[in-house]
C-alpha cells in the first residue's frame, strides 16, 4: 500500500497556469490524474506509464495539459496551461500496478490521493 498526496491547486483566472504535484511514498506504479466537479462524475484527465514513455489525455485537456513524472522523487505532475472555467474541479492523483499501461478507467486504479481543489474564475 502506498500514500499519494496532491498539492498545487488554487484559485486562478482563466488563461492562467498551475502545476499539480502528486508525491508517492514509493513503489513502482503507473499513475494518472482524474477530476470531479460538483454534481458531476469523476472523469479521466491524463495518465502515464512507469517509464514515462506512454501517456494518454482526455480530449478536453489535450494540447493544454501535460502529465510527467520524476521517478527519482516518486512524484507525478500535471502541468495545466490555458485554464478554463470548466476545468474547475477537485483533482485526484491515482496509481496502479500495471506499470506499462496509462489507464483511463478509474475503476482499474488501486490507490488514490485525497484531492486538491482547482478553481478557475472567468
Amino acid at each position: 500500500q502506498i500514500q499519494l498526496v496532491e498539492s498545487g491547486g488554487g484559485l486562478v483566472q482563466a488563461g492562467a497556469s498551475l502545476r499539480l504535484s502528486c508525491a508517492a511514498s514509493g513503489g513502482h506504479y503507473a499513475m494518472g490524474w482524474f477530476r470531479q466537479a460538483p454534481g458531476k462524475e469523476r472523469e479521466f484527465v491524463a495518465a502515464i506509464s512507469w517509464s514515462g514513455g506512454s501517456t494518454r489525455y482526455a480530449d478536453a485537456v489535450k494540447g493544454r495539459f501535460t502529465i510527467s513524472r520524476d521517478n527519482a522523487k516518486n512524484t507525478a505532475y500535471l502541468q495545466m496551461n490555458s485554464l478554463k472555467f470548466e476545468d474547475t474541479a477537485v483533482y485526484y492523483c491515482a496509481a496502479h500496478l500495471r506499470v506499462g499501461v496509462p489507464e483511463v478507467m478509474a475503476g482499474r486504479y488501486d490507490y488514490w490521493g485525497q484531492g486538491t481543489q482547482v478553481t478557475v474564475s472567468s
